[in-house]
């Protein structure tokens, strides 16, 4: 089988309307400068993303256009404890609201939006390593999992949930190479479960998207001293295994896709910060190609 027909192809935009065909939704650009530590060392942290995704082209599937709006609400508890390596432990919890909006070309049903995925990580933090009186290298692994807990009805072609289990652990650092310059990665890969109920008219008994790997990164340059940086960011998902679909590998149906473009990050004061980030993407395989705008804030209690 080359291909599922067009209508699946339209009416997998999985997890949240963000883009994906089989893949789950995922970090795509929501986190970029400095992202290898917390801005203000151990403590509770809430941070607040709001992304709006617009698509008009897709490879492979008769849809006119996509725009989504993403919400993701963090609670991140910082320990000051090391437990392993030096590293000191912490826990990441993440809860998105979704809202779509698609012209799929032909009559489709889908949800109206609502809550997706809960993501839940543990994770180790490393204190920054220091040089002449500076930072220059920090960096921290998160075992992350993302649990299907979100809206999801069978009778939707599109749904703010998956239906089904993804593990998503990640490597995210942050590199000092000179004065005022950095240099940031968050290198993900991705293992999900089989969704036993996909789409009812697909005529499917399951659908499992493969495996994949996804990176955001960022390069800053510091404008203002301790309070203002710009510098490029971007992503990159690359699917590395075909989906089955009811149990079987289905050649085409690997994901790919780049993103790039501007950001910057304002230092509000030591305890709130405000991120800024467009991205265009392009290189698009099997999916959705866009841009996102996204804003993020960040406080520490």
């Amino acid at each position: 089988m080359k291909k599922l027909s067009l209508v699946l192809l339209a009416v997998t935009l999985l997890a949240g309307a963000v883009g994906a065909y089989d893949l789950p939704a995922v970090n795509l650009g929501f986190t970029s400068f400095l992202d290898g530590g917390p801005p203000a060392g151990p403590g509770v942290y809430f941070a607040q993303y709001v992304q709006w995704y617009h698509a008009t082209e897709f490879d492979n599937a008769p849809v006119n256009r996509l725009d989504a709006w993403v919400s993701l609400s963090q609670f991140l508890y910082q320990s000051d404890q090391k437990v392993l390596l030096g590293g000191k432990w912490g826990l990441d919890v993440i809860l998105p609201v979704v809202a779509f909006d698609i012209d799929p070309g032909f009559p489709v049903s889908a949800g109206s939006g609502g809550a997706g995925d809960l993501l839940l990580g543990p994770y180790l933090q490393w204190d920054p390593i220091v040089k002449d009186g500076r930072p220059v290298f920090m960096h921290r692994v998160e075992l992350q999992m993302l649990l299907p807990t979100g809206r999801y009805s069978e009778n939707d072609a599109i749904n703010p949930g998956s239906n089904f289990f993804s593990f998503n652990p990640y490597w995210a650092a942050t590199w000092f190479p000179a004065n005022r310059c950095t240099l940031s990665w968050r290198i993900h890969y991705l293992w999900n479960d089989e969704n036993e109920s996909p789409y009812r008219l697909t005529g499917l008994d399951s659908v499992q998207a493969g495996q994949a790997i996804h990176l955001n990164f960022a390069t800053s340059y510091e404008l203002l001293e301790k309070r203002l940086r710009a510098g490029l960011n971007g992503y990159y998902l690359r699917q590395i295994t075909d989906s089955k679909y009811n149990g079987r590998d289905t050649p085409n149906t690997q994901e790919q896709v780049v993103g790039l473009g501007p950001g910057l990050v304002w230092h509000i004061s030591q305890n709130n910060h405000l991120f800024a980030n467009v991205y265009f993407e392009f290189a698009a395989e099997n999916r959705a190609e866009g841009q996102r705008y996204n804003l993020r804030w960040v406080h520490h209690f």
